[in-house]
């Protein structure tokens, strides 16, 4: 395998619940929490060990809560590579109401970075990089860092023969369509963010592989791959245009979903897999994952099962 570096910025001690009812007012009784490591690096690194592959997370962790975090990664079995981070690590919260099986997510914002602190851990994440290697720099980026910060370690990674996986949002969107990040090995964005890149709808899977395919040519990535949720994922690249479906499971949480098909996809890439055969690698991975509770990722036998499942096509 091709050594694999994830990336998580702004992670998060998860809580996962549930309660009969959400309503306002009275207070809601509810279950003994779950507790998981999260933020998107973290989540990739877990889905990958999961899948049979190996990873080291690189984590900013910082305060009390970082250190249940530190705690919690240990207790997965993940290799760490941890910088300090300012402030408190932030928490996130899921709880599913019984009731209706509807699933409530409340994300809370992460420290604020001063310049001098970005500073070294830019200088910490360049160390680290792996040279001929794989950098998947996923999730939010907390306050204070630049939205172009994925341009800066994409010059990392190209001078040490790496290439980075860029799956983020929010602020790093304003970048891309800013044009401010390019030189990507890959890109991914879930339909939500490609429909805020474009500035309109995407009704099908055509129209996800013509925004794709100019991101490809103005060199944004060389590949670029945007979900169409239950319709599965659309991928440009120099092998062509490819759709893989998700496979028909039952859905229990939505979760993780994009993590796991970020695993799946940066496995395959590991392994020499051609980038159409990682795209549906990827969905299967994601297929899982929703098959699972609430911060659960995918599992391997049902991964490796849905492959099969996941219909490749050109588009």
């Amino acid at each position: 395998m091709t050594p694999i570096l994830t990336i998580t910025l702004n992670p998060a001690v998860d809580l996962d619940t549930a309660t009969p009812q959400v309503a306002p007012g009275p207070k809601l009784r509810c279950r003994a929490p779950r507790m998981d490591p999260g933020g998107g690096g973290i989540n990739v690194s877990r889905a990958l060990a999961e899948l049979g592959g190996d990873s080291v997370a690189l984590v900013a962790a910082g305060g009390g809560m970082g250190a249940l975090l530190v705690q919690l990664l240990e207790r997965a079995g993940l290799r760490t590579r941890i910088i300090e981070a300012p402030g408190e690590t932030r928490q996130s919260v899921s709880v599913i109401e019984e009731g209706s099986g509807k699933q409530f997510r409340f994300i809370f914002p992460g420290p604020d970075w001063p310049q001098d602190q970005v500073a070294r851990a830019r200088a910490e994440i360049a160390e680290i990089v792996p040279r001929g290697g794989l950098a998947v720099l996923s999730g939010s980026h907390p306050p204070g860092f630049p939205d172009d910060f994925a341009a800066s370690l994409g010059q990392v990674c190209n001078d040490r023969g790496a290439g980075l996986m860029l799956d983020t949002s929010g602020a790093a969107l304003r970048a891309l369509k800013a044009g401010r990040i390019t030189g990507l090995a890959v890109l991914r964005l879930d339909r939500e963010e490609a429909e805020d890149l474009a500035g309109h709808d995407l009704p099908d899977a055509a129209a996800s592989a013509d925004l794709a395919a100019g991101l490809v040519d103005r060199g944004v990535a060389r590949i670029v791959v945007l979900a169409r949720g239950a319709e599965g994922s659309v991928l440009v690249g120099e092998t062509g245009r490819w759709q893989a479906g998700a496979a028909n499971v039952p859905v229990v949480s939505r979760t993780g979903a994009g993590d796991s098909f970020v695993a799946g996809f940066t496995l395959g890439l590991s392994r020499g897999d051609a980038p159409e055969l990682c795209l549906r690698r990827g969905m299967a991975a994601a297929s899982a994952a929703v098959m699972t509770d609430g911060t659960a990722l995918c599992r391997r036998d049902d991964a490796e099962r849905l492959i099969a499942d996941c219909t490749l096509s050109r588009l």
